[in-house]
Order: C-alpha cells, then structure tokens, then sequence
C-alpha cells in the first residue's frame, strides 16, 4: 500500500458574504488554487491522474462538475479527469481524503484535492413545472444555506434543519454549553492570530 505525502498547499483569501470575492466565480476561483498548487509542488501537470474537489451547493456556476471544470481552467491537460465530491460542510476534507484513498489503493500517484465554494454567487432557483402554463405563482429557492426541493417523504422522516441547526441540537444532546464553545472559539482565534504574526500564512 503505498503512503500518500501532501506536497503543495494553496488557498485563497477567506471572504465574508457579499464581499470582496463576490464577484468572482467558484470555478475561476477552484482553478487559480489548482493552478498555483501544481505550480508549488514543481510537478507536470500531465502526471496528475485526476483532480478530487468537494462543493456543496452545485446549484450555479459549481455545477456539473467543478473539478473537471476548474481543472481545464487551470490549464491541466484534458487527459486528467475531475471528480467533484458534496459532503456538505465537510466535501472538500472529504475530497482530500478520497484522493489519499486513491493514492493509498494504488489507483494513481498524483492527484489533486480541495474544495470551493461562493455563498455569495449561489443561484436563485426554481423548479420546472408539472405540466405546461401552469397558473398561479411559483416558489423561488435562496440557494445559499439550507435545503431546497425536500422531499416529501424526507421532510417526515426527518426534521430538514440547517447546519447551525444541526449543531444547535448536538450542543444540546452532548451538555457543550455556550461558555465552552465560546473558550473554544477565543482559544482558536488566538492561535490563528499567533501563527499569522510568526508569518505561518505568508505564502498563502
């Protein structure tokens, strides 16, 4: 079994919603990321077997696979396939890990792995009518956060809730109370606050 090793890492600036990457289209932003990584790792772009990337949302420009999208956009060759993985908040961790998985089985030796994702460019969305001019109003979906089209049979089943809310009731069942998370939060704000005064993101 052979013993994955990360030779490059890249990624862009982290924005807010509506901010300054607003304006800039996932797969733009997925390919200067796979671009600069290749470039990092000083390997030829004709090595790479595929490119893993989790998105979650694929209701806008990330759809239809956005790896092999921003793969072609960063120039790699046509011969190295994409592979898009959605996890949710965890795809692009997710995608990373297929992608050691692959290493590990043998199935390549260089792959590429990551994730994107613009809250700030996720679509409006609307579903296609049953049956032609159909009368009345039609329901408009806010792609950004949360679900859209739930089934039916799903939604009893399952309360359809939203990550926060998700982590609202894991907080609840496991007693992390709000002091905790908030010792939590300061205690990582002071470490990313440590690490970018050594220079730790510097090359970023």
């Amino acid at each position: 079994m052979s013993r994955a090793v990360i030779l490059s890492g890249v990624r862009t600036p982290i924005g807010r919603y509506g901010g300054a990457l607003a304006d800039v289209r996932p797969d733009d932003m997925a390919a200067a990321v796979i671009a600069e990584a290749v470039a990092r790792a000083g390997v030829p772009p004709d090595a790479i077997e595929d490119v893993w990337f989790g998105a979650a949302n694929q209701a806008g420009e990330d759809n239809r696979n956005v790896a092999r999208m921003a793969a072609l956009l960063a120039g790699l060759p046509e011969s190295v396939a994409g592979v898009t993985v959605n996890r949710l908040c965890a795809s692009g961790l997710s995608a990373v890990v297929a992608a050691c998985h692959a290493v590990a089985a043998g199935d390549g030796d260089l792959f590429v792995a990551g994730g994107v994702e613009s809250m700030s460019r996720a679509p409006l969305v609307m579903a296609k009518p049953e049956r032609a001019f159909p009368r009345g109003n039609q329901t408009v979906w806010d792609t950004t956060l949360g679900w859209r089209f739930p089934n039916p049979r799903l939604e009893r089943m399952f309360p359809l809730e939203s990550m926060g809310e998700t982590g609202e009731n894991v907080a609840e069942r496991w007693n992390v109370s709000r002091e905790d998370q908030d010792a939590f939060g300061l205690r990582s704000q002071r470490r990313w606050a440590a690490a970018a005064a050594a220079g730790s993101f510097d090359d970023e």
